[in-house]
């Protein structure tokens, strides 16, 4: 290690500057052929066009009688009309039927229909006379009780774009247009370190003057909920083995995270450590909680130096680390975003972003947002009894009682 140290965050680097210049050096991960039975939560790399109509054949949505409808105008109680019953038509099968004026086919739900038939009547509108006639009681207008080809997903139609988060309704709409298989963006591997003398892990016995991993854990979840596959591991605060580990571990992962000695502490070694085996973009952002947040590029990886306290270190995520991954995934994932009226003011300080945490009231028809009052980077309590959170701009010197202001729910 050098013997150069950090001396303090002599300047902060605004957040979108310092998201930038992270952006600006990811790539897309590689894509993966799967299964759609295997591809929920997962990102498709690909537009899916759908080569046939969905239904692609005119098909009753009735059991019934296929018919003409004009040939059913003026049916009713009191003037049954007479129809010819020629043929049937089972689930499944295909018949050449064409119809006559007054000719119908016994006829069920999902069934193909006749040719020249352009609705069903129930059959509780009719009357069976015997085997080959019926009374039809009740006029059908055209399409009555008919799937149109075509109508759910047309030829041509883009079901699915590049980017989008594949949910059962995607993967209902792949097995309807006949694909097996999609491809999809790789789930992105994310290295976790948590970095510290004092920690060991939950279930171990405790020590006075440790305290439990809680950031490891916290930033594994996030991983997992955001489509990835992590990896988390708790070392010492040794230049030596934190090095070895990410220099061994850097080519089988993504992203590299670690949580702790990114500060400007005697063990703070971290920054120092990038910038001696790769580029330290960014240290230090005018943000709260977050200031001593790390950015840099190892071996052409990201690697987030997040602070040690718990908030700090899930705010960092949320907004350094997503943000890559949507990148990464050539996607946006879905964000919960609520107005309503603040309860009580939120001051701030020009030029640096506030992310308070804010409990979310609901009130008849209206949302109410109240500031957490303890609120500490490393009170993890606080996100427990928070919803969400309200992004207060650089250049917003905070909001009055009564304002209406936006909040991300991030307890979803």
């Amino acid at each position: 290690m050098k013997d150069v140290r950090i001396k303090g965050f002599e300047k902060l680097t605004p957040y979108d500057v310092a998201l930038k210049k992270i952006l600006e050096r990811v790539f897309e991960v590689d894509k993966e052929e799967v299964y759609i039975e295997n591809s929920l939560n997962r990102i498709s790399a690909e537009d899916i066009v759908s080569e046939i109509d969905v239904p692609n054949f005119n098909r009753a949505a009735m059991d019934g009688y296929a018919v003409i409808a004009e040939n059913t105008f003026g049916a009713s109680d009191t003037n049954p009309l007479i129809f010819e019953v020629i043929d049937e038509v089972n689930i499944g099968e295909y018949k050449e039927i064409y119809l006559r004026d007054y000719q119908a086919v016994k006829i069920y739900t999902g069934c193909v229909m006749p040719k020249n038939a352009d609705a069903v009547v129930k059959f509780e509108h009719t009357v069976k006379i015997d085997e080959r006639r019926i009374q039809i009681l009740r006029p059908v207008t055209p399409g009555k009780n008919v799937s149109l080809k075509g109508e759910d997903i047309k030829k041509g139609d883009i079901v699915i774009k590049k980017g989008e988060l594949l949910t059962p309704y995607h993967i209902a709409a792949l097995a309807g247009i006949g694909r097996r298989k999609i491809l999809v963006y790789k789930k992105p591997k994310v290295l976790i370190l948590s970095i510290g003398n004092e920690l060991i892990e939950p279930g171990e016995k405790y020590v006075k003057g440790k305290v439990y991993d809680i950031n490891s854990f916290a930033l594994y979840s996030l991983a997992l909920k955001y489509g990835c596959i992590p990896k988390r591991k708790i070392l010492p605060d040794n230049y030596e083995k934190i090095k070895n580990e990410i220099l061994n571990s850097v080519n089988s992962f993504d992203i590299i995270i670690t949580t702790g000695a990114t500060s400007v502490g005697k063990e703070d070694i971290m920054p120092i450590l990038v910038n001696d085996i790769g580029e330290l973009l960014v240290h230090g952002v005018s943000i709260r909680p977050g200031e001593p947040i790390g950015i840099g590029i190892v071996k052409n990886k990201p690697i987030f130096l997040l602070p040690g306290f718990p908030v700090a270190s899930i705010i960092g995520f949320l907004y350094f680390v997503r943000p890559v991954l949507e990148k990464m995934l050539s996607t946006k994932f879905p964000r919960v975003m609520i107005k309503g009226t603040l309860k009580r003011k939120v001051a701030s300080t020009l030029g640096r972003r506030d992310f308070v945490r804010v409990k979310v009231i609901r009130e008849d028809d209206k949302f109410f947002i109240e500031p957490i009052r303890i609120t500490g980077s490393g009170i993890i309590s606080s996100l427990l009894k928070g919803d969400g959170l309200l992004i207060v701009e650089e250049n917003v010197e905070g909001y009055e009682e009564g304002e209406e202001v936006e909040v991300e729910i991030i307890k979803i």
